[in-house]
């Protein structure tokens, strides 16, 4: 029965996301659990996405708008690009599949960092493409190396601007001499998921590339500082051929009608984006000083996470802080077998966060 599907899914395996805290508190039998392991934000969506949604309940026995207008309209004027360069997908991590099955040809390459986010070497090996994987240095993008790596075969470059797991960035003047010396025809995707989260006045605006006319794709995500992760919905701005070729392979309906809807109302909310860019940098910096504290190296972050190195390993750290409510995520699936990645979270959060960690390593 196995030669029944693609071989190319022997190559795969199942994305595990982080544990849900009803599972844990099922299973460990506990009233009280903080999830910091997948990067959500740990506030509600916006009270005007909330009544947005509401008010578009009763309409849901009709599909809805396929195109995203409205969405997309508004997208266009906030961003400053044409609407026809934008398209909308069910998060960005759609997007970046879409990308990539619009444009690779079998064993043509996807150059990407090493670690990074873990769909990529998913989609790439889906198309039965060639993982070009480049070791992160000293935690950041090697964009010398990555272009060093650019052969013949080379068709798509992957950026994730903040990294995940590690949280940095590349810098302005280091993407805009990376993309001159780049070969024509290949496409660079901007994965800027937790762009909203970084302080770093060096940080590049991938967008700005796409007006200079670079091949560029930039995705964004609405899952992160708008707190609507459970809704699916993310965007990107491309050239026009690359937005056309995805909508001639996405779903006809891969957005909801409740993810629009909440989406274009969080648009309008920027003073409180704002005031949460505000607090994950306060939480941060109380994680920063009790890492010092407890004596464990840590990576500066740009996003609402942060890598640290507890010097055991994770797996092992894991579940002690599952057994004290404390939902993390593993460095091993990264292949950095002693680092956690702790999604910043409440004030509260990150202090019972803190409290589990103490006693966890309390006998190290």
């Amino acid at each position: 029965m196995n030669d029944i599907c693609r071989p190319e899914l022997d190559a795969l395996k199942p994305y595990k996301p982080g544990k849900p805290i009803s599972e844990v508190q099922r299973e460990l039998k506990l009233k009280k659990v903080v999830k910091l392991a997948s990067n959500e934000s740990p506030y509600p969506p916006f009270p005007p996405a909330i009544a947005a949604v509401e008010r578009i309940l009763r309409g849901l026995n009709r599909y809805p708008d396929a195109n995203c207008t409205a969405l997309k309209e508004r997208l266009a004027s906030f961003l400053d690009v044409p609407e026809p360069n934008i398209m909308i997908g069910n998060g960005s991590n759609e997007l970046v599949r879409l990308i990539a099955n619009a444009v690779l040809n079998p064993d043509e390459e996807v150059i990407f960092a090493k670690p990074s986010f873990i769909v990529y070497p998913t989609v790439t090996k889906m198309m039965r493409g060639i993982c070009r994987e480049i070791p992160l240095k000293d935690f950041r993008h090697d964009l010398p190396a990555m272009l060093k790596a650019v052969t013949k075969k080379t068709k798509m470059i992957i950026i994730c601007n903040p990294n995940n797991p590690t949280g940095t960035i590349v810098f302005e003047d280091e993407v805009s001499e990376f993309l001159e010396k780049i070969r024509e025809g290949v496409v660079v995707v901007f994965d800027e998921a937790y762009s909203e989260y970084v302080e770093d006045e060096r940080y590049p605006n991938g967008i700005d590339y796409f007006r200079q006319g670079k091949l560029v794709a930039v995705l964004r995500t609405f899952s992160k500082i708008y707190s609507l992760a459970g809704f699916r919905i993310g965007y990107g701005v491309a050239p026009d051929f690359l937005v056309e070729a995805v909508s001639k392979i996405r779903e006809p309906f891969n957005v909801n009608a409740l993810a629009q809807a909440a989406a274009l109302a969080s648009l309008d909310c920027q003073d409180e984006v704002s005031r949460r860019k505000r607090l994950n940098a306060q939480g941060k910096r109380y994680l920063y000083g009790e890492f010092e504290r407890l004596g464990l190296e840590y990576v500066p972050t740009e996003a609402n996470f942060i890598w640290v190195n507890v010097e055991r390993d994770s797996q092992e750290i894991f579940k002690k802080l599952l057994a004290h409510g404390a939902i993390i995520r593993t460095g091993d699936i990264f292949g950095y077998d002693t680092y956690l990645r702790v999604t910043i979270g409440t004030q509260r959060e990150n202090e019972e966060f803190i409290a589990a960690l103490k006693e966890v390593l309390k006998n190290r």
